[in-house]
């Protein structure tokens, strides 16, 4: 007899543990959805708001949701915790890492910026997106050399690309590499007719 009472008891301990979680699940996609309906009309801190409501410090999608919301409210500090919360649940996800650099690239943060590109591509070589836009923080950096390896890298990748084929036509041009420059400005011509970034490129070549 005492054994069946405390089966019984295990037993709706169970349920009750279950039926909790699966409340508190729902709670959860109720919160996630009520966030993309206050986003779409702009009220970002109410969005940020209803998800604290349901927050769980080791949920990936929690911290990464609310790191992006808080980016769109401009609270560039709680976007970066949330961010690195995410990153630090997952540390190969990409989607955080890009997701940080927004914040990161807001406050100025620019070292870290290119070190979590670089973190990036670490992880995925052929990563175009990473590559390209740390080609353009270099270029911008007045770094050629730098700017060049990554510009080439997306090339490579991605031959009759529009962005990174123009910018590496400017990158050649910046290190007095004419005639390279010359012929990628030309096939930036092929992609995009009477194109003026790569006609003034053309220009000054001349």
């Amino acid at each position: 007899m005492e054994f069946l009472k405390r089966k019984t008891i295990a037993v709706v301990i169970i349920l009750m543990f279950i039926t909790t979680n699966m409340l508190s699940q729902v709670a959860v996609l109720q919160a996630f959805e009520k966030s993309y309906e206050l986003e779409k009309k702009g009220e970002f801190k109410k969005a940020v708001q209803v998800l604290k409501n349901v927050y769980d410090a080791n949920s990936y999608e929690i911290n990464l949701r609310l790191g992006w919301l808080n980016y769109q409210a401009g609270i560039f500090n709680e976007s970066v915790a949330h961010y690195q919360k995410a990153v630090n649940l997952m540390p190969y996800a990409e989607e955080a890492k890009f997701g940080l650099i927004y914040p990161n690239a807001a406050i100025g943060k620019w070292d870290e910026v290119i070190s979590l590109y670089k973190k990036i591509i670490a992880n995925s070589p052929n990563n175009t997106i990473a590559n390209y836009r740390l080609g353009l923080i270099y270029y911008g950096q007045k770094e050629y050399q730098n700017a060049f390896k990554y510009f080439d890298k997306v090339v490579n990748l991605y031959p009759f690309g529009y962005d990174a084929l123009l910018m590496l036509a400017w990158t050649n041009f910046q290190m007095g590499k004419s005639r390279e420059a010359k012929v990628l400005f030309n096939k930036v011509l092929m992609y995009s007719p009477n194109d003026k970034s790569a006609l003034e490129g053309l220009k000054l070549i001349k």
